[in-house]
C-alpha cells in the first residue's frame, strides 16, 4: 500500500486520525531514524505529544526479553590492519544508532564494556 497517497481524516475539532497502520510505520521508521522525537513529529507532520504518547504506548506493547529488547542488535567485527599481525587486531562495534566503538588493548576493552553495559 502506498502511504505516501493517504487522505487522513479529521474530526470536528481538526483533529487528524491516522490509521493503525501509518501509525505503526511512522514508530518502526522512527526507531530506525536516531532523530530525536520531537523533530521526527514535527517531520511527520504530527503535534509532539501526540507522537510521544504513541511511542509509550508502542513500547508497552512489545514485548521485552532484556533492557535493549527494543534497539537493534550489537553488532562486532574484528579488523586487522594489513600491515600488524593477527594478534594485533582490533575490536570495532558499532552501536545501534550508528556509533561505532574501537577496542584495541585490554584496558580499552574494560572501558569498552563498562560503557556498554551503561549504554543496556
Amino acid at each position: 500500500m502506498d502511504t505516501t497517497s493517504i487522505i487522513l481524516k479529521t474530526d470536528s475539532r481538526g483533529r487528524v486520525h491516522m490509521p493503525p497502520q501509518r501509525r505503526e510505520e511512522l514508530l518502526l521508521e522512527f526507531e530506525r531514524s536516531g532523530l530525536p522525537a520531537t523533530k521526527f513529529a514535527q517531520l511527520a507532520g504530527v503535534r509532539y505529544q501526540t507522537f510521544a504518547t504513541w511511542v509509550q504506548k508502542h513500547k508497552k506493547r512489545r514485548p521485552t526479553t532484556g533492557a535493549a529488547a527494543s534497539a537493534a542488535p550489537l553488532r562486532f567485527a574484528e579488523v586487522v590492519p594489513a600491515t600488524a599481525t593477527p594478534a594485533c587486531g582490533m575490536l570495532r562495534g558499532v552501536l545501534p544508532g550508528g556509533a561505532v566503538i574501537e577496542v584495541a588493548d585490554g584496558a580499552q576493552a574494560e572501558v569498552a564494556a563498562q560503557l556498554l553495559k551503561a549504554l543496556a
